[in-house]
């Protein structure tokens, strides 16, 4: 439901915009109110679960993305459904944090590689059906009924989704005692703020100049909660987040490389359907598919990923960078003969290839980063793990798309522009790789994936 949730409402946007009479403005703020309250919550939810119990953590998530989704669904006004939509992301924060800890906790070994391969198809399938269930939703009901359903659909599943936790999660409250559990409330007041900072500028287009300011001001309040772990540590207290767990070189430099990797990977499927509708002229219904046979080749790689990532260690998800240049490559290539005429399909051939990919880096490298982190902590370095997808993933949708625009709209051609795109993201796939060669040197050097 999270991600879906992020996907669909690329296509809901103008029906929206048409039904409740939004503005620009409006609009963005559907898209970054979820996001930024997705972000924020992250880390202490996992910080949250992992001294109270992850299970009931988890249910609360659910619950409160539930209702979001009631209040989406209902809303008579674009303020009510931006409230409804920060609901939605405050759920979102809560309960994914939950699912990477309880994987942690109840697996070990090759189990906890097929769980996390399991979890990497759940993400394949949350985004290939998120465009195309909105996209038949206000095709069969139109659009004043469509998008209220795409919110809606979520009510029964949230339910089915809570009956079913209680029922197969096993509970893992913490025992009762009588003193309260030490959360950290000003460390996780001060990440809050510099997650707030830091993203505010990316979240909406065409800020000014003083809004770039909160960047290097959330970078100051980042060091500042940092100094601020390491000051409650040493008082003898639980830090919200340990410092030391950046010390980890392999947790350290799997969070480097999902982080650069998601500032350029997300993006694809911002530029790919905007090439396709608003140069060559498909419709949103056409757009969404383009990315299904994609999506499929994500889920079987993501299996065989799990098969073999503890074997193959950083190998796997070198391979997979590897994959994803030759994809990425092949679109600019194939952008040529659909312009002069081919069919469109013709790109599905590459984007492939990049879904294959994702199946090899994601949730190996989640694997391979997480199995160096206690289990105890899982719910912590998860949401640590999701924030750096988080943040990457929206400055990289704020800057990707934006190199296109300025592209164009300073007279490039729009094809020349969509593959100067493409090539900026070649450079930052390039960049995630060199991480995780210098990570499999480390391998190397202790014995490891060999």
């Amino acid at each position: 439901m999270a991600l879906v949730a992020v996907s669909v409402i690329n296509v809901a946007l103008t029906p929206i915009g048409h039904s409740l009479h939004a503005s620009s403005g409006g609009l963005q703020w559907i898209l970054s109110g979820y996001a930024l309250a997705f972000a924020i919550l992250l880390v202490p939810a996992g910080r949250i679960g992992d001294a109270t119990g992850r299970r009931r953590m988890l249910i609360i998530g659910i619950a409160v993305f539930t209702i979001g989704s009631l209040l989406a669904g209902l809303a008579p006004s674009v303020p009510v459904l931006n409230a409804a939509r920060i609901l939605q992301g405050i759920g979102s924060g809560l309960l994914n944090p939950q699912s990477i800890g309880l994987i942690q906790q109840h697996f070990r070994g090759q189990a906890r590689a097929r769980a996390f391969a399991s979890f990497g198809t759940t993400v394949a399938v949350a985004t290939a059906i998120g465009p195309v269930l909105g996209g038949l939703l206000i095709q069969l009901l139109g659009e004043e009924a469509g998008w209220r359903w795409i919110f809606l659909a979520n009510v029964p599943i949230g339910i089915l989704a809570i009956v079913l936790a209680r029922a197969w999660i096993p509970d893992d409250r913490a025992p009762s005692r009588r003193e309260k559990a030490d959360l950290d409330p000003v460390g996780t007041i001060l990440l809050g703020a510099a997650i707030l900072l830091v993203m505010l500028p990316f979240l909406e287009r065409g800020v000014s100049a003083l809004m770039w300011l909160s960047l290097p001001v959330g970078l100051g309040v980042l060091f500042g909660w940092v100094a601020w772990e390491s000051r409650y540590r040493d008082a003898g207290r639980p830090p919200m987040v340990d410092p030391a767990i950046f010390r980890n070189v392999p947790f350290r430099n799997g969070i480097l490389i999902v982080s650069v990797y998601f500032l350029g990977a997300t993006s694809i499927w911002i530029i790919v359907p905007l090439y396709l509708q608003a140069h060559l002229g498909h419709t949103p219904f056409e757009a969404s598919i383009i990315g299904l046979p994609s999506s499929v080749a994500a889920m079987i790689s993501s299996q065989l990923g799990g098969r073999y990532v503890l074997r193959l260690g950083r190998r796997l998800v070198i391979a997979g960078f590897l994959t994803a240049l030759a994809g990425l490559a092949l679109t600019a290539l194939l952008a040529g003969p659909v312009e002069n005429g081919a069919t469109y399909w013709l790109l599905s051939l590459p984007l492939m290839l990049i879904g294959l990919s994702q199946g090899m880096t994601v949730s190996p490298n989640q694997t391979l980063t997480l199995q160096a982190v206690d289990p105890r902590f899982g719910g912590v370095a998860g949401g640590v793990m999701s924030l750096g997808q988080r943040i990457g993933a929206a400055v990289g949708t704020a800057l990707i798309p934006g190199i296109l625009f300025s592209l164009t709209e300073g007279g490039t051609a729009y094809r020349e522009a969509f593959v100067i795109t493409l090539v900026v993201i070649m450079a930052l796939t390039l960049a995630a790789l060199a991480v995780s060669i210098v990570d499999r040197q480390r391998e190397k050097a202790e014995g490891l994936g060999s």
